[in-house]
């Protein structure tokens, strides 16, 4: 059976995405669509020198048509966040590009997984999902997997261990409201809350430098995409080989944490090859399910200003 994934975005997160899927999975078909209508077109040509080493793939540029076969849609598309500019700033510019991606992919006949990686990527996954009218397993966000990385790569370095020995992660919006679930965290098989060096301000500095990093990074270099490139390799690859993985993505939320909202938020989740299989709702204290329930309410706040129509 043939595999197939459509690019939507060819953008530095959507070229680096095509470099990272074609060397660590088998793809059959990669097609490349941007409204740049160039770009795509010389991205296919350069992944091509790629074949001879990660594998046979056709590559090629191609419309939102291509969609009808395929098995992935993978969306980066849409207005890059600016210095200074948060996540949910750049809503009404995305909903509007969003608006003009779904349609005419669900009119292909498109029956697969939708991934959605552009920002704000709660609130456009959870509109993904209303505009297609797709069954909510078959739409996924890259929720807070990249601010969790982050996080991991931090803790690593402060307690001088493998990034593989640390167990915690970023949940909630992928944005100003999210939060480490430092209550739970385990480093190394032990509890994060017993290392001596861990104190208040640790942590307290700790979930500055991963809110601003994103920010630090654009101010030097104008975007940030290999991180998150690498989670959607990780996503897309996973649903492709049906692989089971568990990582926190923009999941739709129904009733957990005791959130009323029908949206879609950072949590724990698990994905195949049919998408989401289910939600997890992780062992969360007090404190730290009131913040996933305050993260909860900023996202119903701008997802009732938008409009739909």
């Amino acid at each position: 059976m043939s595999r197939k994934v459509l690019l939507v975005g060819d953008g530095a997160v959507g070229s680096t995405f095509a470099n990272d899927l074609l060397q660590h999975t088998n793809v059959d078909e990669l097609v490349i669509t941007d409204v740049v209508k160039k770009r795509p077109i010389g991205d296919s040509m350069d992944l091509e020198d790629i074949i001879p080493f990660a594998g046979e793939c056709n590559i090629h540029a191609g419309e939102y048509s291509d969609a009808k076969d395929a098995d992935v849609v993978v969306i980066t598309a849409g207005v890059p966040r600016k210095p200074g500019e948060t996540r949910l700033d750049l809503v009404n510019k995305n909903v509007k590009i969003l608006k003009s991606i779904i349609q005419p992919v669900v009119d292909s006949g498109f029956d697969g997984v939708f991934v959605v990686s552009a920002n704000p990527v709660d609130i456009l996954t959870t509109l993904t999902q209303k505009l297609s009218g797709f069954p909510k397993n078959k739409v996924i966000g890259t929720g807070t997997s990249l601010d969790s990385a982050r996080l991991q790569v931090e803790l690593a370095r402060k307690l001088n261990v493998p990034v593989a020995e640390v167990n915690s992660m970023v949940l909630g919006e992928h944005g100003d409201t999210s939060f480490e679930n430092f209550d739970e965290s385990v480093v190394a098989k032990k509890a994060l809350k017993d290392y001596d060096a861990i104190t208040a301000d640790v942590l307290n500095d700790i979930e500055a430098d991963i809110r601003q990093k994103g920010g630090k990074i654009i101010e030097n270099k104008g975007a940030t995409f290999y991180g998150i490139a690498m989670m959607l390799t990780q996503i897309v690859s996973a649903v492709l080989d049906n692989r089971a993985i568990v990582l926190p993505l923009s999941a739709p939320i129904n009733g957990e944490y005791g959130i009323k909202h029908d949206l879609y938020l950072g949590t724990p989740t698990a994905i195949d090859g049919t998408g989401i299989s289910h939600v997890i709702e992780a062992k969360l204290s007090d404190s730290e399910i009131k913040k996933m329930l305050n993260s909860a309410d900023k996202m119903q706040e701008v997802l009732a200003r938008i409009s739909l129509d």
